[in-house]
């Protein structure tokens, strides 16, 4: 199945590739300015690997496809948009896409084509000499920075679908911003040494010969070249602004269809203009998260009417909405474009909180729930101040917390004097070996936090342990804006009722066959309690634990061992 980042149409992809080809060449370029800092000996041999692959016909041709597929494809979304109402990140890209080549013009022109139409001997020397205290100076580092950030935001968007980008997003941005900033430091620095030296007249026609600088003529020449290939760019740019300007008239002489957005408006829209421009179009909320290429699907909407006037997915479409298992009558809002009314629900809540817009929808998995629950307590805190009844608690939990998220769980909730946990990790077997590692864990933190309780005087603390494995639903449950993540299911009431169960068992846990046996641990049937449980058709086989903290030597002693 193709990976969610390379999903999307076959221009998305190229746009993709020779972005990240653009990218990579940006950064080596702007490394190999930082990396005067070091030394200019360092500079040297980082400048003479990067010209030796940019410059050999195999890196030439690849650096010219990539541009020439980057720009076409941009300037092609331009002229082909039915809208420009559109997030302001999309806003500033595209700006900033269109800046760079007017600015990179004279840059290649400058250096590349200089070297190859007048062999001259683009050093960094030479550069700082041509754009040194001149305004030109200033445009270039405007083009660093701009580049730079253009290329950011298409990575941004390109990984932000992914689960590993916000981990490392505040550390990848501090990368970001140090990565020009040391580059223009960088050029700085050997500009104002080249600028003492060329002080010197003799020194001055030294670097000059070395640098075969042009004379009047070539650069009159140069300048001649860069001025027409300024007039091609802003010709390429005039005509994706005309195209774009000739469509929104026809559309406008065509006679506009009704969507109808089920719990939101009904508005008219252009035929033949996606969704999500009409949206966007019209004010309404709609979740993208991938910027509307079709890589995600955090803009599907389910077509409730009009769905077989609809022209047929693309196979981009087909692919994206198969990674994700949606039902019939699902299109993803990026990329249908009706041309008859429709009636749509968004799949995803349009209340600006994304991750509710996920998890409120909810999903299916099969995970180990643990329910623990501290005997006694309302008879252990009668008559004691609020203040030693919350700082009882607080400390309880401070103890048997820490060995629950160890084990890979989380607390879900805590219901006062207790609390439930699930595991929810990638596949069954995982989750019930944690839970079960849990379980130990909590059992050894009990004991130490009795014996505190007895060096102050104070009797021990008992608990009840109940875990199962099975099918639950996690999602936001609740209101809007006050829906807190959770799960539910039979799954969550049979935890809970093993843990009661304990009370009458007088034991610390009761472990649920299921659990054991997605752990590995098959154990003989007279070893296991059946228990009759309210809501279950049949006993449920469960093993009694005596002391939570001796669950290891209990499955040892019955020919089974907790896998480390």
């Amino acid at each position: 199945m193709t990976h969610v980042l390379w999903r999307g149409s076959w221009a998305t992809r190229i746009r993709i590739a020779s972005g990240l080809i653009l990218m990579i060449y940006v950064a080596l370029h702007l490394l190999n300015l930082a990396s005067v800092l070091i030394s200019p000996d360092f500079f040297d041999a980082f400048q003479r690997v990067r010209l030796w692959i940019v410059r050999s016909d195999a890196g030439t041709l690849i650096m010219g496809l990539a541009l020439f597929a980057h720009m076409a494809l941009s300037l092609g979304k331009v002229a082909l948009a039915r809208t420009l109402r559109m997030p302001l990140r999309d806003v500033v890209q595209i700006v900033l896409g269109l800046i760079i080549p007017l600015i990179l013009v004279s840059h290649v022109i400058y250096t590349r084509a200089a070297h190859e139409v007048l062999g001259v001997t683009t050093m960094l020397g030479y550069v700082n000499a041509l754009i040194w205290t001149t305004w030109d100076g200033w445009m270039q580092a405007l083009l660093v920075i701009i580049t730079w950030v253009h290329g950011c935001i298409g990575l941004h968007m390109w990984l932000r679908v992914t689960r590993w980008w916000q981990a490392v997003l505040p550390w990848l941005t501090g990368i970001a911003v140090l990565v020009p900033t040391l580059a223009i430091l960088g050029f700085v620095l050997s500009a104002r040494v080249m600028d003492g030296l060329l002080q010197d007249a003799r020194a001055a026609q030294l670097a000059r010969d070395v640098w075969q600088w042009p004379d009047a003529d070539g650069f009159a020449r140069l300048a001649e070249i860069d001025r027409m290939s300024t007039w091609f760019v802003w010709a390429l740019l005039a005509f994706a602004v005309l195209i774009f300007g000739v469509r929104r008239i026809v559309a406008a002489m065509r006679k506009p269809i009704r969507i109808q957005y089920i719990d939101g408006p009904a508005v008219r829209a252009p035929r033949g203009q996606t969704l999500l421009e009409t949206s966007r179009a019209n004010g309404v909320a709609h979740t993208a998260l991938c910027g509307g290429r079709g890589r995600c699907t955090t803009c599907r909407v389910i077509v409730e009417e009009g769905l077989d006037d609809l022209p047929p997915p693309s196979e981009a479409e087909r692919r994206t909405l198969a990674a994700v298992g949606a039902p019939p009558g699902a299109r993803l809002a990026c990329q249908m474009r009706p041309n008859g009314p429709v009636s749509v629900f968004r799949v995803f809540a349009p209340d600006g909180k994304r991750s509710r817009a996920h998890a409120s929808q909810g999903k299916e998995a099969q995970l180990a729930v643990l329910f623990l629950d501290m005997r006694g307590f309302t008879a252990r805190t009668d008559g004691q101040l609020p203040y030693d009844v919350v700082f009882l608690l607080n400390r309880f939990f401070d103890e048997i917390v820490p060995p629950i998220l160890k084990a890979g769980g989380t607390v879900d909730k805590y219901m006062g004097d207790g609390l439930m946990a699930v595991f929810e990790t990638d596949t069954p077997e995982t989750s019930a070996r944690a839970a079960i590692t849990a379980v130990e864990g909590i059992g050894h933190a009990l004991e130490r936090f009795n014996k505190t309780l007895a060096d102050e005087g104070a009797a021990p603390v008992a608990i009840g342990i109940g875990v199962h494995l099975g099918n639950v639903v996690l999602g936001e449950i609740g209101a809007a804006g006050q829906a807190p993540r959770t799960l539910i299911g039979d799954t969550v009431n049979t935890a809970s009722r093993l843990e009661g169960g304990t009370k009458e068992l007088q034991v610390q846990a009761l472990i649920s066959q299921d659990t054991l046996q997605a752990a590995g641990h098959v154990l003989p049937e007279e070893d296991m309690i059946p228990l009759s449980l309210r809501g279950r058709d049949s006993p449920l086989p469960s093993l009694p634990v005596k002391e939570a903290r001796q669950l290891r030597d209990v499955l040892a002693s019955l020919g089974q061992v907790v896998p480390a």
